[in-house]
């Protein structure tokens, strides 16, 4: 495993976003941006939060064992008013209080300004409502010009980065919470909710109904986390308040494919890895952060991961028979593996579980997701 890189840097960290480097690149992504939450300024009486703008070492420079030189730099931050809940492309911030933030960077003299705000993109009553509380906004997820939103009032906005207004809003799309949002295809996005389901959404249609809704058996834990396939966009990964890794194929079926026994606590993140999926990287307020390999091209992978006087084991699997009907070649690994001949083999990342991994640090460790766009 690569050598980890820690720096103390006096704030609580909620989420870290990596900058992209160019398509095709052999170059490895040297700036992230961090959000903060839950800062106390005791000079101050109150709470102050950042969104940061971050660089690894000497820019990327390489020591002679390849690992980075130097330190992470801080290249340049602003305020950010409530705790940032979500980060996403083009430094979009979600924050505590229901507003949605476009921060534009300015290489020329490292500094960081507001580019679009929508300051109540989620609340508790109808906007412009004089009675009207902010909801946090829980997630964000952007792609190009396109920027949706969920947020504990239940409401799904679709904003564009040139709108001062909303394009689209679903009010009460949902009862409960949503915890988090992906794109699925360009006019349909997935969300997770507080009572264990995973609903479509097409922007496509004029309704304000969802297009299809899966949904966990049992207790419904409540989903915390969801990602995309990166190629196959019919399979999503889901993590949720009971520690589970959740394996869905949303062509067929209303439940999970595969629910696997993952983490002791809640899990904060799931995430693809974006050029090899059959690499799939979770972390949880346990402390643990996971590397799970799914890869076929194994010849015979070691027993699932054992630490600490637990393991991780598959608790079902519905498809099993799936690769007799499709191309073994063009199913997921995810899909086709049995749990009666193969393994998915766990690593653990960290050398100690001491805190929480939360959602920023999941990102900062290992480069682990697709890193946001500056503009």
């Amino acid at each position: 495993m690569e050598e980890i890189y820690a720096k103390f840097v006096s704030q609580k960290i909620s989420k870290t976003r990596w900058r992209p480097v160019p398509p095709g690149s052999l170059q490895t992504a040297e700036t992230f941006a961090t959000g903060s939450w839950d800062n106390e300024v005791p000079a101050l009486a109150g709470w102050e939060n950042y969104v940061s703008l971050w660089s690894i070492g000497d820019f990327g420079n390489l020591d002679s064992d390849g690992g980075f030189e130097g330190d992470h730099q801080l290249l340049c931050d602003i305020k950010h008013h409530g705790d940032v809940m979500d980060l996403q492309e083009r430094i979009v911030a979600a924050s505590s209080t229901g507003c949605v933030t476009i921060f534009l960077h300015h290489p020329n003299n490292q500094t960081l300004s507001v580019g679009q705000q929508w300051a109540r993109a989620h609340c508790h009553s109808g906007p412009g409502s004089p009675s009207c509380n902010g909801a946090p906004c829980t997630g964000v997820v952007c792609s190009n010009p396109e920027i949706v939103t969920v947020g504990e009032d239940g409401r799904i906005n679709l904003f564009r980065a040139d709108h001062k207004e909303a394009v689209r809003t679903i009010e009460n799309a949902d009862s409960s919470t949503l915890h988090a949002v992906t794109f699925l295809r360009t006019p349909e996005i997935l969300t997770v909710n507080s009572i264990g389901q995973l609903k479509i959404w097409d922007f496509r249609q004029q309704g304000n109904e969802p297009s299809q809704i899966l949904s966990l058996t049992g207790d419904r834990a409540p989903l915390h986390c969801v990602d995309r396939h990166p190629n196959q966009q019919h399979v999503v990964a889901t993590g949720g308040q009971d520690g589970m890794l959740s394996i869905w194929d949303v062509r067929q079926g209303t439940m999970p494919v595969s629910l696997l026994k993952a983490h002791e606590a809640e899990m904060w993140e799931v995430h693809f890895h974006p050029s090899n999926p059959d690499h799939l990287f979770t972390c949880s307020e346990d402390g643990s952060l996971w590397h799970w390999d799914a890869s076929t091209d194994v010849p015979e992978k070691s027993s699932l991961f054992h630490q600490g006087g637990r393991s991780s084991t598959f608790l079902s699997h519905s498809i099993s028979n799936q690769a007799n009907n499709v191309h073994q070649s063009i199913i997921s690994s995810w899909l086709s593996t049995d749990p009666a001949k193969d393994r998915i083999e766990i690593t653990s990342l960290l050398p100690s579980r001491t805190l929480s991994v939360n959602r920023g640090n999941l990102l900062i460790l290992d480069k682990l997701t697709e890193p946001f766009e500056l503009s």
